[in-house]
């Protein structure tokens, strides 16, 4: 299993994302529509602890299974940088046949980047 943590600027990929199953805890299943191939990806959150504020997403159906991944795994991490900012570190867990997937890795980063901007306009908007 290969690891990779970087920061990425985050590019328009999402289209929309909706909460198929459960309440936002461990469980839950997401629905991306991603708006560059037109396609979808579901993801279930294996993992999340408050007190770190870590949140582990696992692709369950869609996306980057059906490009040649057998396992992936976005971890975040969020920290506070001032009250009004807040960083998100951003590892991912994966396994494929393929070594050379460095640029579906850095597509994924700003996928789930961009679920943090639509979740943020959410919850500003009086969720």
């Amino acid at each position: 299993m290969a690891t990779i943590a970087q920061n990425v600027n985050p590019d328009e990929v999402v289209k929309d994302v909706q909460f198929i199953e459960g309440d936002g805890g461990v469980g839950t299943i997401l629905l991306f529509t991603l708006r560059s191939s037109g396609g979808f990806q579901k993801e279930r959150i294996s993992e999340l602890d408050a007190v770190s504020r870590e949140i582990g997403i696992e692709v369950v159906e869609g996306g980057y299974l059906n490009r040649g991944f057998s396992y992936f795994k976005p971890t975040f991490r969020l920290s506070a940088k001032s009250e009004h900012q807040i960083l998100v570190n951003v590892k991912i867990r994966y396994e494929s046949e393929n070594e050379e997937m460095s640029e579906q890795i850095k597509a994924a980063e700003s996928t789930h980047f961009n679920f943090f901007k639509k979740l943020e306009k959410y919850l500003l908007n009086g969720a």
